[in-house]
């Protein structure tokens, strides 16, 4: 099973949240981390600053595609961020609840 992390930000913490226990209850992530970040991106010409929540969802790779229509779905911002970046090693263990958490047989 290989393992991802999907990286998307949301505009304040309570969407954060929304989206994360949407993905965890669904069963499309084993976890999410909500970090508070500063974003600098341009945004129809011009440079925006603004105060984001990251989130890095736990899933497996086979996973991506759902996550990635889910977010989709849920999200607030025209055009989400939705990348997943490769997790080369990882615990067996920790590989083991994920594949249990997300329903891998």
């Amino acid at each position: 099973m290989k393992m991802i992390v999907v990286q998307t930000t949301t505009a304040n913490a309570a969407d954060a949240e929304r989206l994360a226990e949407a993905l965890v209850t669904e069963r499309l992530a084993a976890c999410v981390q909500i970090d508070p970040i500063r974003s600098l991106y341009v945004w129809k010409g011009q440079v925006e600053r603004q105060e984001e929540r990251r989130l890095s969802i736990k899933t497996r790779a086979d996973l991506f595609e759902a996550v990635r229509a889910r977010l989709r779905d849920l999200h607030s911002y025209d055009t989400p961020e939705v990348i997943a970046l490769p997790v080369e090693a990882a615990d067996p263990d920790y590989l083991a609840w994920l594949a249990e958490t997300t329903g891998a047989r």
